[in-house]
């Protein structure tokens, strides 16, 4: 299993070819409270970089990318019904979506835990 992140502030969770996708703490805490959440479709096939969940706050609306190419193969329901998951547990019970992704190894391009804290440093 490989962790990796978006300098959109996405992670995922990467078993063979099949990524979990959420967003990070960070971009949680910065969003604030979550009300509501939007998923992808199963059966979609997205593009990297392609929107693909919004989710409004009492703050502001975002919208959550595709990190890489590849099919949305499940859509976590339960942050549909209950946004505060994606608060209280980002990488956790609050993951986004599962991606069958077209290429495994564009994940090589994506950041490691040391670039993300960086970034967001």
């Amino acid at each position: 299993m490989t962790i990796k992140y978006t300098s959109d502030h996405e992670w995922l969770k990467i078993e063979g070819d099949i990524a979990t996708v959420g967003i990070t703490a960070h971009a949680a805490e910065q969003l604030g409270d979550l009300v509501f959440v939007e998923l992808p479709e199963p059966g979609t096939t997205l593009e990297k970089g392609a929107e693909a969940a919004t989710v409004e706050s009492v703050k502001a609306a975002s919208e959550v990318y595709c990190p890489l190419d590849g099919e949305i193969t499940e859509a976590n329901e339960a942050i549909s019904s209950d946004p505060a998951l994606v608060n209280s547990d980002p990488t956790g019970d609050g993951w986004f979506f599962t991606l069958k992704l077209s290429n495994a190894a564009d994940a090589d391009e994506l950041l490691d835990e040391a670039a993300y804290k960086a970034l967001i440093d």
